[in-house]
């Protein structure tokens, strides 16, 4: 028996593919629990064009220079001493738009899955602006500052590690209820045997391993990767995202399977025995879902970096400082052994609970009282 009915606004953001899809499968799932559910992009909530601005500058730093946005995560995300900029004077541009969508839909709750959405629906909820809860889906390992506003109700994390972080940092309800990934990554994959058909014609013999790079094809030196992945006895299968360039480049080598936007990612990472993967991003959670090892390998920066580095410290993954760290890595855990069925049990505890139902449940107590 589902909770009574409500209205739950879900706030993402066109930044690559990773948010998007956790607001996608949310709104579903809330959707499955008879609750109502609609999303808004908090970049189109910025006037004047500044949220495609922001997100044709974040993609181009990401990926053409990435010193630069180290820099710009060393300021504005990480925590240090005295005073720290910070993203609440672009957050105060979305509030009116967000304020009158919320007086047209009337949700019973804002969930923001985003940080500049957290900062948006904190800055209203602490000055009264804003009339119904807001509750966070923290969607990073490594929870920076940009996600923490006190003003928010309640925040939904990946890992007890990160739901701790909250709590210490702002002394508000704090819960870790596992990533939001699609349900088709849990069961049976249907296009499993197809892709390992296609993939073991490609290179017999040789066990087939996922490179992620993002929706953005954001990476460095991924040609490198795959040649080296290539040269240790493996069939490197690079997804390149919507980034048609970096597909055609890796498509000149015959060693390599480059990949554009791929509609079937359950059944393509069914078929592989590793991912190597560079930012602990939705490709991973994924992969973990599935029930694949994940490595992580020469980390975008910033938040790329210290998520890899996270979730290698809680044993859900390994991170690579070097290349025959790599190589060593993919021999261990592409073959059955003790190593990789601990990584894909670890992978798969962290899905024992649901934000929806979280979500739900939180709005029935709050109407029970």
């Amino acid at each position: 028996m589902h909770p009574p009915s409500a209205r739950f606004l879900v706030v993402s953001a066109g930044m690559g593919a990773g948010h998007d899809a956790v607001a996608a499968e949310l709104v579903r799932r809330l959707e499955d629990r008879g609750q109502g559910a609609g999303r808004v992009d908090v970049l189109e909530l910025l006037p004047h064009r500044i949220g495609a601005g922001l997100r044709s500058f974040y993609r181009t730093t990401i990926r053409r220079a990435p010193l630069l946005y180290e820099g710009i995560y060393r300021a504005f995300f990480r925590p240090g001493k005295g005073p720290r900029p910070g993203s609440a004077p672009l957050a105060a541009l979305a509030e009116d738009r967000l304020l009158a969508l919320v007086e047209r839909e009337r949700p019973d709750v804002v969930v923001p899955v985003f940080h500049l959405a957290a900062q948006l629906t904190g800055r209203l909820r602490a000055r009264g602006a804003l009339g119904v809860p807001s509750a966070v889906v923290v969607t990073d390992f490594a929870v920076h500052r940009q996600w923490l506003h006190p003003g928010n109700d309640l925040h939904l994390c990946v890992t007890p590690d990160a739901a701790d972080t909250v709590r210490r940092a702002l002394g508000r309800p704090s819960v870790a209820t596992g990533p939001v990934v699609a349900a088709r990554f849990f069961g049976p994959a249907r296009g499993a045997a197809r892709w390992r058909r296609l993939l073991g014609a490609l290179a017999p013999g040789r066990p087939p391993v996922l490179l992620s790079v993002g929706a953005w094809g954001a990476g460095t030196r991924v040609a490198d990767t795959a040649r080296l992945v290539s040269g240790a006895g493996y069939l490197p299968v690079v997804l390149c995202g919507r980034d048609e360039r970096l597909r055609a480049e890796l498509s000149r080598r015959p060693e390599v399977a480059a990949l554009g936007w791929e509609p079937d990612m359950p059944g393509l990472l069914a078929a592989v025995r590793a991912v190597v993967d560079n930012a602990a991003g939705q490709t991973a959670l994924e992969a973990l879902a599935t029930g694949v090892p994940v490595i992580g390998y020469r980390p975008i920066p910033g938040h790329g970096r210290e998520g890899v580095r996270r979730m290698a410290a809680l044993g859900l993954s390994d991170h690579a400082r070097d290349s025959w760290e790599l190589v060593r890595l993919l021999d261990a855990l592409t073959e059955p052994s003790a190593w990789r069925e601990r990584r894909i049990a670890a992978g798969r505890r962290l899905f024992a609970d649901d934000a929806a139902v979280r979500l739900t449940d939180a709005v029935a107590r709050t109407a029970a009282r």
